[in-house]
């Protein structure tokens, strides 16, 4: 099938920087830089969705939202709202036409195949949010889109009898991300963001940490302080794709962050540094955690560390994507703004963290490695 019109003239327009060719819509420089474009976004009132269309309306973009309508229904009242469902129902999507969709979240390789497929002359670029999880491995230091993705044969499971619809987590978005390469071989982007942490976080997989240290003690603390940590503030992921939007950027990006990884132990330090918590730092040993069923990522969340197979995973080679204009907020401004957050809650969502020890589990290993010392 031939290429959509306004597809190719997009190309040739963020080829030549500067110029003031259109795609059929009058396209005029945003307040912040680049050119202002036409977003769908196919989701957009969630966790990161929000921050998303606030960074793309901040760039000067007009955005359209196409959603069920559920959650939080309420959001963005002044902006156009197309309703739907991604399992099937497209039609208010028909007829319209937009400079860059982005496709939010979606681990379901049908429903992303469905949408780019109906979206193939409606749209310019295709922006999908994938995962870091869809790589098939993490030894390779450093990192980079260059490592494979997960395959139906790496991910060893069989393609003659697997449910599409029920896929490995990581095999998923390997085989989302190739959906929309197929339909948009020349215009796509692939952003693999980490852990995506910050302010309306609904896991607590970051929050737990300035949870736990702004209630101050002996914090139990994994491994030796040294294992790197990169993630992601979700406002730096939605600063990021509204600038892609302006520029035009295609190919695969790796959101994490810093652009040097952070040890463990800077992280939990610049933490402690924006409360005012009495605070100390016992620092247990991965083996010892391990026998007692503290694992990283789980009990200890945002820890991973780098055993064999997993040198790389917070060891991202981050200059394409800095190059390409990703910024990183302080640690201090993103746990100042997840405290703010997590105290906007109510009593009993606080009291019930999702992730990480509850206090009187951490008390009782904290009391095993103090006598096993």
């Amino acid at each position: 099938m031939p290429a959509h019109p306004e597809r190719r003239d997009f190309l040739k327009l963020s080829a030549a920087a500067g110029s003031a060719l259109a795609l059929g819509f009058p396209l005029t420089a945003s307040a912040v830089g680049g050119r202002a474009s036409r977003v769908l976004v196919l989701g957009g009132t969630g966790f990161i969705g929000p921050y998303q269309v606030r960074s793309l309306l901040a760039r000067g973009h007009e955005v359209t939202l196409f959603n069920r309508g559920r959650t939080n229904p309420g959001l963005f009242p002044e902006l156009e709202k197309l309703r739907g469902d991604r399992n099937g129902d497209l039609e208010s999507l028909r007829g319209g036409s937009w400079d860059v969709v982005i496709d939010n979240s979606s681990s379901r390789p049908d429903w992303v195949s469905r949408s780019a497929e109906f979206l193939r002359d409606s749209v310019a670029f295709y922006y999908y949010v994938s995962s870091r999880s869809a790589y098939a491995g993490y030894s390779t230091v450093p990192m980079t889109a260059a490592v494979p993705s997960y395959t139906y044969e790496t991910a060893g499971v069989d393609r003659a009898t697997a449910d599409i619809t029920r896929l490995p987590y990581g095999l998923a978005k390997a085989e989302s991300e190739r959906a929309v390469r197929r339909v948009f071989p020349d215009s796509y982007g692939i952003f693999r963001p980490g852990l995506i942490i910050g302010p309306d976080d609904p896991t607590d997989r970051f929050t737990y940490w300035p949870v736990r240290i702004h209630r101050g003690g002996e914090v139990l603390s994994p491994g030796d302080g040294t294992d790197p940590v990169q993630i992601i503030d979700v406002r730096d992921l939605g600063d990021f794709m509204a600038l892609s939007a302006g520029e035009g950027h295609t190919g695969i990006f790796n959101l994490v962050g810093p652009a040097t990884a952070r040890p463990m132990a800077e992280l939990l330090y610049g933490i402690r540094a924006v409360t005012t918590a009495e605070t100390t730092f016992t620092w247990v040993s991965r083996e010892f955690l391990a026998e007692r069923g503290v694992r990283p990522y789980r009990e200890m969340p945002v820890w991973m560390p780098p055993t064999e197979g997993r040198e790389g995973f917070a060891r991202f080679d981050l200059s394409n994507e800095v190059a390409h204009g990703l910024t990183f907020r302080s640690l201090a401004d993103t746990t100042q703004a997840t405290l703010d957050f997590h105290f906007s809650r109510s009593p009993e969502r606080q009291a019930q963290m999702r992730a990480g020890l509850s206090a009187e589990r951490e008390a009782e290993v904290l009391r095993e490695w103090h006598a096993s010392r």
